[in-house]
């Protein structure tokens, strides 16, 4: 059974740091495309960062882009996401997602595995 779970989330202010972790069971990610979505109250669920399955290659939204970072842990089994220069607008729900493949992939119907999601909320 494959299970996802985040951590991390919280509340900051904006200019903030935060690293979340997606802890993976049932699953190695290094044989799977990982990616980091969100979904901010009223809004649909949008691509934030991906990694492919060799770890060679790596994808961000526009809006994220500089400012976070998604790794892999190999040996922790986790993926995680560093955000740099938190802004109000990165406030959110943050979900990760893992499915077989090659390359990144942006769109959330390409994933089959999801975690429950964490809260991430920027303060001004």
């Amino acid at each position: 059974q494959v299970q996802l779970v985040e951590s991390g989330g919280g509340l900051v202010q904006a200019g903030a740091s935060l690293r979340l972790s997606c802890a993976a069971s049932g699953l190695t990610v290094s044989n799977y495309v990982m990616g980091w979505f969100r979904q901010a109250p009223g809004k649909g669920r949008e691509f934030v960062a991906g990694i492919s399955w060799s770890g060679r290659s790596t994808d961000y939204a526009n809006s994220v882009k500089d400012r976070f970072a998604i790794s892999r842990d190999n040996a922790k089994n986790t993926v995680d996401l560093q955000m740099n220069s938190l802004k109000l607008e990165d406030t959110a729900v943050y979900y990760c997602a893992a499915d077989r493949g090659f390359g990144v992939f942006r769109r959330p119907g390409e994933y089959d595995y999801w975690g429950q999601g964490t809260q991430v909320t920027v303060s001004s």
